[in-house]
């Protein structure tokens, strides 16, 4: 299994404690209020909301997905820290085997907050054997152009 990671910044006036409150702690219910084009309901599945809850995230009609199942996979309230991974899903196809969503919230000096995410594809395919692919298609590209010098 492969594993390729992005990582995204997002600031926010909102006050940390706010944030992760409404961001985490409240999304099942905030996320349908504020996105109802994408978000149809959010339901727990088993679980209390900590390590472990599986949630079923059902998406609105016009959306190329129908659902996602969640596996929160840590919850740290003091931290301000979130992470839970998609474990089934359309969106996952043959290619990902799972995604994981990591965010902090972090306190910024001037108040307001900054969301440190982390998406992370696991892909079902080993990202070395993915990179020889890849390399292959540029070194064939390349000994075109060394063969054809005036081309491009």
């Amino acid at each position: 299994m492969g594993v390729i990671t992005f990582h995204f910044d997002i600031p926010s006036p909102i006050p940390q404690a706010r944030m992760f409150k409404a961001a985490i702690l409240d999304a099942d219910n905030l996320l349908p209020k504020v996105l109802p084009q994408a978000v149809k309901s959010v339901e727990v599945l088993e679980g209390d909301g900590g390590p472990g809850t599986i949630k079923l995230m059902t998406f609105a009609e016009g959306n190329p997905f129908k659902t996602a199942k969640h596996k929160v996979e840590a919850l740290d309230k003091e931290n301000f820290t979130y992470r839970y991974s998609i474990i089934e899903s359309e969106m996952l196809g043959t290619t990902f085997e799972k995604i994981t969503h990591e965010v902090k919230i972090n306190a910024l000096p001037l108040g307001g907050s900054m969301l440190k995410c982390t998406d992370s594809y696991f892909t079902a395919e080993e990202i070395n054997t993915w990179k020889e692919k890849v390399s292959a298609m540029y070194e064939g590209i390349e000994a075109y152009l060394l063969a054809n010098p005036d081309a491009y």
